[in-house]
């Protein structure tokens, strides 16, 4: 299929895991994809492989989205590269663990500022692209804790949990023009590198899933693609949980 043919994605967080299967699928409904990372250019180049491999296209942009300055440096690129968008994927996050007590305000901020302040820098940067688009889509990536809460996130649930209320917001302000806005919530996806278990965060000890395994990025970028595309223009507002049944809202 190539239902997204002639249309323009943003994706940031692009260089690895589910963000770079997000791109990848994007590309393989025929989107052109510009991927977003702040400094990782390796791994961005390595998305970038994949999808050219495959015949897509994609465009290599680094960008700070805790930065204003750089923000805007992205949407300029981004017109002057590809000429308009159509697709934002809002997929950059930290996932810190920290006990509450040992949290420190600079850590507090930095947490902040990639998954909720990134999220609003890139929005309104992006905004007058995403305005011209006939069939506009933003998409924001959440978490399964958001929901559920967890210990060692305050940081990570309070700035996710914010995501969602930022969701409903553009939602409502966006309708008028066509522009839907809706947030994907992965829970127990299995991102990790060369079996290093020691790196899952500490939440995933204490739930399963009912399906009996964890999710795959591939099965997250679906539910992307699905409402960027023609058959997801009916929904907009809405926090989509891709967990496996592990938390039923």
């Amino acid at each position: 299929m190539t239902e997204l043919a002639n249309r323009v994605a943003v994706v940031t967080g692009a260089a690895r895991n589910i963000g770079r299967a997000i791109a990848c699928d994007l590309a393989a409904g025929g989107a052109s994809v510009a991927l977003v990372a702040r400094a990782d250019k390796a791994g961005l180049d390595e998305t970038a492989a994949l999808i050219r491999a495959n015949g897509g296209r994609a465009e290599v942009i680094l960008a700070d989205i805790t930065d204003q300055a750089s923000v805007r440096a992205l949407a300029a690129s981004v017109e002057t590269l590809l000429g308009r968008l159509d697709i934002l994927v809002n997929n950059a996050a930290l996932r810190a663990e920290h006990n509450f007590e040992d949290i420190t305000l600079d850590q507090w901020r930095e947490v902040m500022a990639v998954n909720l302040d990134g999220a609003f820098l890139t929005t309104q940067a992006l905004l007058p692209l995403l305005r011209k688009s006939d069939a506009g889509a933003i998409i924001n990536m959440g978490g399964l804790t958001a929901y559920t809460g967890a210990a060692k996130r305050a940081h990570v649930v309070a700035a996710k949990a914010g995501l969602d209320g930022f969701t409903k917001a553009l939602a409502h302000e966006f309708a008028p023009i066509g522009l839907t806005v809706n947030l994907i919530s992965p829970g127990l996806i299995d991102t990790q590198r060369q079996g290093r278990s020691a790196d899952r965060p500490d939440h995933h000890k204490h739930h399963a899933t009912l399906l009996g395994r964890r999710g795959l990025p591939e099965e997250v970028a679906a539910m992307v693609r699905h409402l960027a595309g023609p058959r997801g223009r009916y929904i907009t507002g809405q926090t989509i949980h891709v967990n496996g049944g592990v938390y039923l809202p």
